[in-house]
């Protein structure tokens, strides 16, 4: 009898894991999140807010990622406290490469009041660098501006590759007149 009822045990602890994977439909997500108010911190200072209306959580698949459906707003905040922020209107966030997809009216304002405009933007958390191949619109504090095809750069755009742009640079001739 005891013997029965130990592998009576153990099979049913292995059924009940693969009836929690039916009981998802194929490709739904494994957790929604509404009003979403998602603060990082680090050695006590707020680092990075994340607003959203509505999260789907599928790190429940082979390639997990978080999407959200209907935009975000992202705050970051650098080591002098200074705020910089990222908007759009639909963003999606794969857990294994540390790749975000925002897209449809982004619009990125650093602290340094660097105003960046397009249509979709990929930002790779882990090397720091924001890039697209879609056209998009920047305008510098000192007024210069750029309108192009595609561009990377790191995400303090102190290194910014443009490719097939059109703009107006502005540059100080007494730092050109030095270099004589």
């Amino acid at each position: 009898m005891v013997l029965i009822l130990t592998i009576t045990l153990f099979a049913c602890e292995g059924n009940y894991q693969n009836v929690k994977k039916l009981s998802l439909s194929d490709g739904a997500p494994i957790a929604e999140g509404k009003g979403i108010n998602f603060k990082y911190t680090d050695s006590g200072k707020l680092v990075t807010n994340l607003l959203a209306d509505k999260l789907l959580d599928y790190s429940n698949l082979n390639f997990p990622y978080k999407e959200f459906p209907n935009g975000i707003e992202v705050r970051f905040w650098d080591e002098k406290g200074k705020k910089s922020t990222v908007n759009s209107d639909y963003a999606i966030q794969y857990e294994n490469t540390g790749l975000v997809d925002l897209r449809k009216n982004v619009v990125l304002i650093t602290a340094d009041s660097v105003v960046l405009k397009a249509n979709q933007l990929y930002w790779d958390q882990k090397n720091k660098w924001v890039f697209t191949d879609q056209p998009y619109q920047i305008k510098f504090k000192d007024g210069s501006y750029n309108d192009g095809a595609r561009f990377d750069g790191n995400q303090d755009f102190t290194i910014f590759l443009s490719r097939k742009n059109q703009g107006v640079q502005l540059i100080d001739k007494t730092k050109t007149e030095d270099v004589k």
